[in-house]
């Protein structure tokens, strides 16, 4: 018998990843998807991502209208849920006071207001899950965002750093720091500190502005699907 999940879940804060370098929202969406009849497990789940060109309110209403395949619920993953149009956040709000049956609803956000009307509002009829809620952007954080490949974000991260006054020496050393203590492949290691070498030595020589080495440091690290090849 397949376990009936609550019909809508909100995931709270920004992913972490665990020593195996592993997504902790994916882990958490695993469990979801477990509850789906394997046949039919990849028809019955949409991911839709609030910051892409091709969202809109319409196409999550209609993904929220589909029936599922076979005798199974559905999911429909709604991501960077912060970055949503007012129109969708009133829908998100009167949808889950009545759900559709048949839907596992997952609502992602990853900057996170508690005082947020919105939030709040969800909050009532939903299962939450926390992760981890930065209250100040730190190398930590940019290293983690680095591992995840979120370069957009992590170029947030960066200028927020810099507009905090962090030199750019330090950011470097953050993270040089950070991959040390929570690396567990050398070679990947190795090409990380490799690139970081690059940047420095961009930077000393003056070759390029030290916020645009940063910059192209931030996205060559995220542009790699892992560092091992």
């Amino acid at each position: 018998m397949v376990k009936k999940e609550k019909p809508v879940y909100l995931f709270l804060g920004q992913d972490i990843l665990d020593q195996e370098n592993s997504s902790l929202k994916e882990k958490e969406l695993n469990k979801l998807k477990a509850s789906l009849p394997q046949k039919t497990r990849d028809f019955n789940l949409d991911i839709l991502h609030c910051n892409d060109r091709t969202f809109s309110l319409k196409a999550l209403q209609e993904k929220l209208l589909f029936m599922p395949t076979g005798d199974a619920a559905r999911i429909v993953v709604v991501r960077n849920l912060q970055d949503a149009e007012p129109a969708v956040k009133e829908f998100i709000l009167n949808y889950v006071k009545d759900p559709s049956s048949g839907i596992i609803l997952v609502l992602d956000v990853d900057k996170v207001d508690r005082k947020n009307a919105f939030i709040e509002g969800v909050s009532r009829y939903a299962e939450i899950r926390h992760f981890r809620v930065e209250t100040q952007a730190s190398t930590f954080t940019l290293s983690r965002l680095i591992e995840a490949r979120k370069a957009a974000e992590g170029l947030e991260v960066l200028h927020e750093l810099l507009d905090n006054g962090e030199k750019p020496e330090r950011i470097m050393g953050g993270l040089r720091a950070s991959w040390t203590r929570y690396s567990a492949d050398p070679l990947s290691l190795n090409k990380k500190l490799k690139i970081l070498l690059r940047c420095d030595l961009d930077i000393k020589t003056g070759r390029i502005k030290p916020v645009f080495a940063l910059e192209r440091l931030v996205v060559n690290l995220c542009g790699f699907r892992n560092f091992t090849g």
